[in-house]
């Protein structure tokens, strides 16, 4: 549903007057919309957990929203930064990741930036539902793209992040709990847990790749015309192990974050062994490069294993918010339900390796 308000374009938004200068200055850049901002359809967009996403319908001077020419109108992204989120990336970094993916003609292009937030372009493509993911073509498109990223060659060190990360969201979500979380989380025993998977999980040989890091279907867009796949978002991207990447994407099969309850997830529709080693299959081959069972099978295990961190990582990140963030999700049920599945799987995974 479309919100107009007079006193603010955005509710949320806490610089409005600048958030209003971004806006004139973009339009002037235009010349051909409506000056008038209180013109402007603000339509909240579902599925956001970190940050608030806004499509703006702008009206051009040849037509208007709401007329006859309802379709004569540029559209543009605002995304309002979320409480807190400061503590889990660099807002700068992450700045610097969105403009070199737009440079090399990944994702939007950025539009402007104001105080707790920025404007971005409006992609015209679909994003994903939770049912897309399962679609066996549509996660061909998926595991294409998804190699094609995890090969590009972006500035600055190649290091693996994943374990530091964990570490200083350990301390962030230790520094925020209650006892009671303290003890229901098992805080004081994760140090432990970390240093134990790093040890089991790495491996002088591993691939190390640019990974996206949050690969759940709201952040994939499709062209239905041609079939191309865009991700986006690239706020926790880091270089990391490309089994993690993997595993990550598929823990996100269990999720549907536009249901009734979006902080349930449903780990019975886990993708099974045969999904994966299709997606797997895809994603490797898709260089046009011959692929081995072996190296299918090595990356299908690795994946497999990498999900102990990432219930870990996505645990630790629901706890922390559950602190920092307003947006309207329970993510200490979520990060319950990622800590449950870790003890869960330890006993079973880790003998994989």
């Amino acid at each position: 549903m479309a919100i107009k308000t007079k006193t603010s374009l955005i509710p949320s938004c806490a610089s409005p007057e600048d958030l209003k200068r971004v806006l004139t200055t973009l339009g002037s850049s235009w010349g051909d919309v409506v000056e008038d901002l209180e013109r402007l359809e603000v339509v909240p967009l579902k599925g956001a957990m970190t940050n608030e996403v806004y499509q703006i319908n702008w009206p051009t001077l040849n037509g208007g929203v709401g007329g006859e020419q309802d379709d004569v109108h540029r559209k543009v992204l605002v995304r309002i930064y979320g409480d807190g989120v400061d503590l889990f990336f660099n807002r700068d970094d992450e700045i610097k990741t969105f403009e070199c993916m737009s440079h090399h003609g990944y994702g939007p292009k950025l539009l402007g930036r104001f105080s707790d937030g920025r404007l971005e372009e409006f992609i015209h493509a679909r994003t994903l539902s939770a049912d897309d993911l399962r679609i066996a073509e549509t996660s061909g498109f998926i595991a294409a793209k998804l190699r094609e990223f995890h090969m590009l060659d972006m500035p600055g060190p190649k290091n693996i992040i994943l374990w530091e990360r964990l570490r200083t969201w350990l301390k962030e979500a230790k520094n925020l709990a209650s006892p009671i979380e303290m003890d229901e989380f098992r805080l004081e025993a994760l140090e432990g847990e970390i240093n134990l998977l790093e040890e089991r999980l790495t491996m002088d040989d591993q691939e190390i790749g640019f990974c996206h890091n949050d690969l759940q279907y709201g952040n994939i867009m499709i062209d239905e015309e041609t079939n191309a796949i865009t991700i986006i978002d690239y706020e926790y991207s880091s270089f990391n192990p490309i089994a993690y990447d993997i595993a990550n994407h598929f823990c996100e099969m269990a999720a549907n974050y536009h249901s009734d309850t979006p902080h349930v997830l449903d780990y019975t529709l886990y993708p099974g062994e045969e999904e994966r080693r299709r997606f797997i299959s895809t994603y490797l081959a898709s260089t046009g490069n011959a692929t081995s069972e072996k190296e299918v099978d090595r990356l299908l295990n690795d994946a497999e294993s990498y999900t102990l961190a990432n219930h870990i990582f996505w645990g630790l990140w629901g706890i922390i918010s559950g602190h920092v963030n307003k947006i309207e999700f329970d993510y200490t049920e979520y990060a319950r339900q990622r800590f449950k599945q870790y003890w869960l799987r330890k006993p079973l995974l880790l003998d994989l390796h």
